[in-house]
């Protein structure tokens, strides 16, 4: 089956985030769709918006969050290692990703692919732009540029269009996918995207028993 684009939302300083990095483009590429990558910080969904606590620092549920990273990372046969940093956030990269993605579109998306392994992988700090534009050097962008780019009120406003486009699309958390206009949020909805660009349906009944073979993804 084809159709439009898959949107997925990320925001790198989440694992789950991290973990569709790893999955989303060979799902939908299965399916004989294309990938569009947007940027949300959701230090603005979750705290201003929303009014909640960060999950890593909600008890009770931050045990499970951590636990259930784990599990996933090792289903999905990925590297990921919890780390203990403080105070991180994906200004830098959210805003490099957009500067980057008006020239290079696959560079753009790698260089997120990479921010959010350095975190989740390597224990990196992700928050200075010398972080990023480590990245980003490392795969043959304009490092003197994008510095400069980083910078200036075009590329801050371009980050503030874009969370507030999400805020008003409804994306609350990541990773955060729509598919033909419908959203599905967290990895653990994969395998059901899997099934809607398989399908372009959900079933009735008992009748998804036999399409599990979708269901691995």
């Amino acid at each position: 089956m084809t159709g439009g684009p898959v949107d997925f939302y990320f925001d790198p300083i989440s694992p789950f985030s991290y973990l569709a990095t790893t999955q989303i483009d060979r799902i939908a590429e299965r399916h004989g769709r294309t990938v569009e990558w947007h940027p949300v910080l959701i230090g603005v969904t979750i705290l201003k918006v929303m009014g909640l606590r960060p999950i890593p620092e909600t008890p009770l549920k931050s045990t499970y969050f951590r636990l259930d990273a784990e599990r996933q990372a090792a289903m999905f046969g990925v590297p990921f290692r919890q780390h203990s940093l403080k105070n991180i956030n994906s200004v830098a990269a959210c805003r490099a990703y957009l500067w980057l993605r008006e020239r290079d579109q696959q560079m753009a998306q790698a260089l997120i692919s990479r921010i959010s392994a350095r975190l989740w992988v390597d224990g990196q700090d992700i928050t200075g732009s010398d972080a990023v534009l480590a990245e980003a050097g490392a795969l043959g962008a304009d490092v003197t540029a994008l510095r400069q780019a980083l910078g200036e009120p075009e590329i801050k406003q371009s980050l503030v269009k874009a969370v507030d486009a999400a805020i008003t699309r409804g994306v609350f958390g990541v990773p955060h996918f729509f598919v033909d206009d419908e959203p599905l949020w967290g990895c653990d909805r994969l395998w059901m995207l899997d099934f809607r660009l398989a399908y372009g349906r959900w079933p009735a009944g008992d009748e998804w028993l036999l399409r599990t073979d979708t269901a691995n993804v």
